[in-house]
C-alpha cells in the first residue's frame, strides 16, 4: 500500500476511533445524538449533541481539516452560545501529526464531559 493509502486509511480509523469515543457519551438524565459530516473541500466533524432536560443543547466535537498545505486541527464543547471549553486550532505539516493531535483533542473534549454535565443539570435544579 502506498503512502497516501495508508494515510487516508489512517484518516479513516483516526475519525472512527474520535466518533466513537464521542458517541460514548451518556448521562442518565439527558438525550445523546452523535454526529459527522463532511466539511468541504477537505474535512471532517464528528461529535455529539447532548440535550439537556430544559432543552438545552450541550456540543461535544473535534475536526480535522486541510488547506494551505497544512492540516488543521479543532476541539470544543459549547453548550448553546456559551464556550465551555475552546481548544487552541492547532496546525501541523503531516497527516500522521494531524492525526496524533486529532486523537489528544478527543481525549480532551471527552474527559470533563461528567462533570460538565452534572454542573449543568445543577443548574437547573
Amino acid at each position: 500500500m502506498d503512502s497516501e493509502s495508508l494515510a487516508a486509511a489512517g484518516l479513516l480509523e483516526t475519525l472512527s476511533r474520535a466518533s466513537g469515543m464521542l458517541a460514548e457519551l451518556h448521562h442518565p438524565f439527558v438525550r445523546s445524538e452523535p454526529f459527522s459530516y463532511f466539511l468541504p473541500p477537505a474535512g471532517a466533524r464528528v461529535g455529539a449533541d447532548l440535550t439537556l432536560p430544559d432543552g438545552r443543547v450541550v456540543r461535544f466535537e473535534v475536526a480535522i481539516s486541510a488547506s494551505s498545505g497544512a492540516f488543521h486541527v479543532e476541539g470544543s464543547i459549547t453548550a448553546e452560545d456559551e464556550t465551555l471549553l475552546e481548544l487552541p486550532r492547532k496546525s501541523v505539516p503531516s497527516i500522521h501529526d494531524g492525526l496524533g493531535v486529532l486523537d489528544d483533542y478527543a481525549g480532551e473534549v471527552i474527559a470533563p464531559a461528567g462533570r460538565l454535565i452534572d454542573q449543568l443539570l445543577d443548574e437547573i435544579v
